[in-house]
């Protein structure tokens, strides 16, 4: 049997002519906060200025930094708090640029071009990332094809070191060679550099799929890239991954945890967890035996924040033949889960944003089906500590198509900053902030 590979989804897009922003005062009053940021490495004082229960009054919508035909948003926050929103864009040559800007208030700094080109592999589910560092140094990663074949492409991964004016010589961090699929990459600080990890599709390159079809299987790979350039070894974490689910990462106090979709030789896609202590990666486990057995992947990656010792992952399931989105809590950094929390309301298209709270307790993203077609809403979520979840709110109308990809959601300071695309044509990067009620500011 051939494993389908990501496209096998029809590209459905719904043009939407507006997004509605919806104000839920009384039921934001309910979804107390107190968070961190998703980004490793992230000062946590950016949080402190909406600890003790701080609460969420509404979102609004933020001009987008972002032209027309731009898609594919991700967020960073750095150590002083700032949010970093980046984006894909068009060019006039039929080419692509990874482009950045920086929230300052309401208002976003002048963007800045990380790289651009005409060969940049662009995908809905597989998009590039930013990671900000100690002392105005930023990481950036996106994606190049390398061979005709449709996936077949290479991971690029950039430094500079003067807040994104300049940009050093791109490197690829895996040295296989081969013509193959490597992406949905996590990032996160090193001690002095920056790590990344990856899925790499390098046993497709050995494999003739006639001969051989259960051998068509992804790994996950990891590195790390010092100041200087210096690729350290490649470090094998897992060596049968489902194929094209992004992967994410925390800090936890006892080394970085990447969470992930696994693949079993029996195609149970479960969410599986792994942590890097000191020099090795230890034993992936399964943060819940959901037990989904489903013979293609199904584009639908986890979450995770952490803060010390304790953690959070988002993710969505469809065990049982039911959509879920679940959050399940760990006080070990991911040694072990409790049982999972079910937050979606039915008709969850997935792609999932967490955040943890200093209180221990989360804000989980998702998107949800709603009404006919492929018409959706992003939605937010408070879960207690204890595990009791507030009730659902809305932040934009938004589409369940693919084209529309993975809202992004981080938080700094007293705001909770969400960013997601919005199909059409052209299609359109949005932006949408939460605001504290008057009586939990500081």
């Amino acid at each position: 049997m051939v494993v389908p590979r990501c496209g096998v989804f029809r590209d459905r897009t719904l043009s939407l002519t507006h997004t509605t922003v919806r104000s839920h005062a009384t039921s934001l009053l309910a979804l107390s906060i107190s968070l961190v940021t998703i980004a490793c490495g992230a000062d946590a004082r950016s949080a402190e200025a909406v600890s003790g229960g701080a609460a969420l009054e509404r979102f609004e919508e933020l001009p987008s930094p972002a032209p027309p035909g731009s898609a594919e948003p991700n967020l960073a926050v750095g150590p002083d708090g700032r949010v970093h929103l980046s984006w894909l864009e068009p060019t006039p040559d039929s080419g692509h640029a990874l482009r950045f800007a920086v929230l300052r208030g309401r208002a976003w700094s002048a963007p800045l071009t990380v790289a651009r080109g005409r060969n940049f592999f662009v995908n809905w589910a597989d998009f590039p990332s930013l990671q900000v560092l100690p002392g105005g140094r930023l990481a950036a990663h996106w994606l190049e094809r390398s061979a005709a074949q449709k996936y077949s492409y290479d991971v690029r991964v950039a430094t500079s070191a003067d807040g994104g004016r300049t940009w050093g010589r791109p490197v690829t961090p895996h040295r296989d060679g081969t013509a193959s699929e490597h992406g949905f990459v996590a990032m996160w600080a090193s001690a002095g550099g920056v790590a990344m990890a990856w899925l790499d599709g390098r046993k497709y390159a050995k494999v003739k799929v006639q001969e051989d079809p259960a051998g068509k299987e992804m790994m996950l790979v990891s590195a790390e890239l010092s100041p200087s350039g210096a690729l350290g070894p490649e470090r094998r974490v897992d060596e049968r991954t489902c194929d094209c689910c992004q992967t994410a990462v925390a800090a936890t106090s006892r080394g970085p945890l990447l969470i992930y979709r696994d693949r079993s030789e029996g195609e149970i896609r479960d969410i599986y967890a792994s942590r890097f202590d000191r020099s090795f990666w230890t034993p992936p486990r399964a943060v819940h035996a959901d037990g989904w057995k489903v013979d293609f992947c199904p584009v639908n990656g986890p979450a995770v924040a952490a803060r010390g010792n304790r953690v959070v992952v988002a993710w969505f399931t469809g065990a049982r033949d039911t959509a879920r989105v679940n959050i399940a809590f760990s006080d070990d950094a991911g040694d072990a889960f409790g049982a999972p929390i079910r937050v979606d309301g039915g008709s969850p298209a997935g792609r999932v944003g967490v955040l943890l709270g200093a209180d221990g307790g989360a804000l989980v993203s998702w998107v949800e089906r709603a009404g006919s077609g492929e018409n959706a809403e992003v939605r937010v979520r408070r879960v207690s500590a204890a595990g009791v979840a507030g009730p659902p709110l809305v932040v934009a109308a938004s589409s369940a198509a693919r084209a529309s990809g993975f809202p992004r959601m981080v938080a700094s300071g007293d705001t909770v900053v969400v960013a997601w695309t919005l199909p059409g044509r052209p299609s359109s990067v949005r932006v949408a902030r939460g605001i504290l009620a008057p009586a939990a500011r500081r």
